[in-house]
């Protein structure tokens, strides 16, 4: 079964992605107006002290502050945080697409691994959504060379004179990490090899899926495709972590938070499962996968749903360590996003409890409509989770959802869905009637 990517899809893709264009353009602009202006930072923080010199920060920070050279040196941070703004902006959106598509094929491989029936009619779904990974991987690589060329302010851990004993600004923790594990060299490599791995696993994988299709089963073939899967999952648990400490909790370089990388990848699995939800639903509307059924769509909702409370339940476990542990670093990183970000804690009401009450239901769980559309819940409240993690870091008291976040994010979406559907889903014989158990997806039968 063949797909044809929708002219009236394909239009909305590159409408999306024009439009977004266009409106960062607009912001881009707007923010270089400000940036300009020499009154425009401390007209801020005169009239919202509170925002700048909140609660959030330590007492000693705020003593230092009181010297004429410690101010200077501090508009000069806040002059980086305005600055940085659009680089953050664009981070936000492209991280979230990137994760989403590795989940997609490291959720295939789990699904290879297990020798997992039921999904195979789905299956084509997830390798199109990991075609986006070369994209996305670019998406990011552009953030990341801009810092590294000192281009933006990000990662402030990359100023040097904070690991020279000899200076001023010397920073004992950071100048520690910069031997281990944070210095520019070692991690725009291991940038480009996170995206590499990512893009080459992609392609290999299907490519042996393809070679399944065309040796109607072959058991050689099926027993590759089975070590390369194993393979990802290897590769993809341990970049994973890589990636979320160096892409963004380096951008807060103090902070630590033992189980943050597993955090972000449940995040990532939730909102891939998602997008697999909407898809194959709307594949299934369109007549080009049929095979699709409510017992399908009822086990991709239980992902959701499952992904869902375990996201919360690592949520609270970091968060409550600020109550009992009595960890500076934890303390402040909590403080300053609840100070700085009125709408902090409304990611819950979206990534938990909506999905809680509306999705519990096993029944509501075959309701297309309603799966479709809490695909997009999900979706949008993981890119306000990862708002929470990147914006107070990088902009600090210059956020807001303005042009900038709403160009970047109808920017990525649109080149998601175009990649996607042009280069994936059109692309691939939806049906994988090579694999061994695609006749058992076809007939599969939830139980309950």
């Amino acid at each position: 079964m063949q797909y044809t990517f929708s002219p009236r899809l394909k239009m909305t893709s590159l409408v999306l992605i024009l439009v977004g264009v266009l409106i960062y353009g607009i912001g881009l602009y707007l923010n270089m107006q400000d940036k300009a202006d020499p009154t425009y930072i401390e007209n801020l923080v005169k009239e919202n002290p509170q925002e700048f010199y909140g609660e959030f920060q330590t007492a000693e920070f705020q003593n230092l502050n009181h010297t004429p050279e410690a101010h200077e040196k501090h508009m000069d941070h806040l002059e980086n945080q305005l600055a940085n703004r659009p680089w953050a902006a664009f981070l936000v959106p492209s991280y979230l697409a990137l994760g989403i598509a590795g989940a997609a094929l490291f959720f295939l491989c789990v699904q290879f691994v297990a020798n997992a029936g039921w999904s195979m009619v789905v299956s084509r779904v997830m390798e199109g959504i990991a075609t986006f990974i070369p994209v996305g991987g670019i998406l990011i690589l552009i953030v990341v060379l801009g810092a590294a060329m000192h281009g933006n302010h990000l990662y402030h851990w990359m100023d040097t004179s904070l690991i020279d004993p000899e200076g001023g600004n010397y920073d004992k923790y950071i100048a520690t990490k910069a031997k281990i594990w944070l210095n520019t060299p070692s991690w725009l490599i291991r940038s480009f090899i996170y995206v590499a791995l990512w893009t080459i696993f992609m392609f290999w994988i299907k490519k042996t899926t393809k070679q399944l299709d065309e040796s109607n089963g072959d058991r050689k073939v099926f027993s590759k495709l089975y070590t390369r899967a194993v393979l990802f999952i290897v590769v993809f648990s341990l970049t994973t972590p890589a990636m979320a400490w160096d892409w963004i909790m380096s951008l807060d370089p103090h902070w630590y938070s033992t189980l943050f990388m597993w955090y972000g990848m449940v995040s990532y699995l939730v909102s891939s499962v998602a997008t697999m939800a909407i898809i194959s639903i709307y594949l299934k509307r369109k007549g080009s996968l049929p095979l699709f059924n409510d017992n399908h769509q009822h086990d991709l909702a239980k992902y959701m749903f499952g992904f869902s409370l375990l996201w919360t339940y690592l949520w609270f476990a970091q968060f409550m360590l600020q109550w009992y542990a009595n960890i500076p670093e934890e303390v402040q990183y909590f403080q300053q996003r609840i100070a700085q970000y009125g709408g902090y804690f409304w990611m819950l009401a979206v990534n938990f409890l909506a999905v809680l009450l509306i999705m519990i239901s096993s029944s509501i769980k075959r309701r297309s409509t309603l799966v479709f559309v809490m695909g997009f819940v999900i979706i949008a409240g993981h890119y306000w989770d990862f708002y929470n993690q990147i914006m107070p870091a990088s902009v600090g008291a210059f956020h807001n959802f303005g042009f900038l976040e709403i160009g970047a994010l109808l920017l990525v979406a649109g080149l998601f869905v175009f990649v996607v559907f042009e280069y994936g889903i059109s692309k691939l014989n939806l049906e994988a009637k090579g694999h061994p158990y695609f006749h058992e997806s076809k007939i599969y039968e939830y139980p309950f």
